[in-house]
């Protein structure tokens, strides 16, 4: 009864329905904010130094999911002292199915990202703002241009590193 529609047609199959991308979940993998010089950090007159960390990591969760976990690592100095530390890790689940290996690998590598960034810029910026410190609004990222750069340096160590056949690693 389950491969049946009200009607009585039968539904279709994954095949016969054609290729799919789908967005299945969207969640907060791991989240952390340190400001380990407040108070006294806030009394500072000195101009922040800003640094960005983005990784990216995919793991095959079966033969047509996949959880991609963005994350950022936001080091904001003042001086010599460290201002605050936000970390936050977005992920999603996502299902590909009906696609050729290069269009999965296109996809995990911009559009999933793509997907996941807003969730990871309104994050980051509520942590920062929630630490006392101004508001912090990440700049849009390019993962097409990050993307054709991992895909120059795969090419470069040679053999079959596509991501939806990878071990989890950074690669953004």
């Amino acid at each position: 009864m389950s491969d049946e529609i009200t009607n009585g047609a039968v539904a279709p199959t994954a095949e016969a329905a054609g290729p799919a991308f789908t967005v299945e979940k969207i969640y907060v993998k791991d989240v952390s904010f340190e400001a380990p010089g407040a108070p006294a950090v806030f009394a500072e007159n000195v101009q922040p130094e800003l640094q960005l960390n983005l990784n990216q990591r995919v793991q095959r969760l079966g033969e047509n999911a996949f959880e991609v976990v963005l994350g950022v690592t936001l080091t904001c100095k003042a001086g010599d002292k460290t201002a605050y530390v936000a970390e936050v890790q977005q992920a999603g689940i996502f299902g590909l199915i009906g696609l050729e290996p290069q269009a999965v690998d296109v996809l995990l590598g911009t559009q999933c990202p793509n997907i996941l960034f807003p969730y990871v810029r309104q994050l980051v910026s509520d942590l920062v703002q929630a630490g006392g410190f101004p508001p912090f609004f990440l700049q849009p990222i390019n993962f097409e241009a990050l993307y054709a750069e991992s895909l120059r340096q795969r090419a470069a160590q040679g053999g079959d590193s596509s991501l939806a056949n990878s071990e989890p690693a950074g690669n953004a």
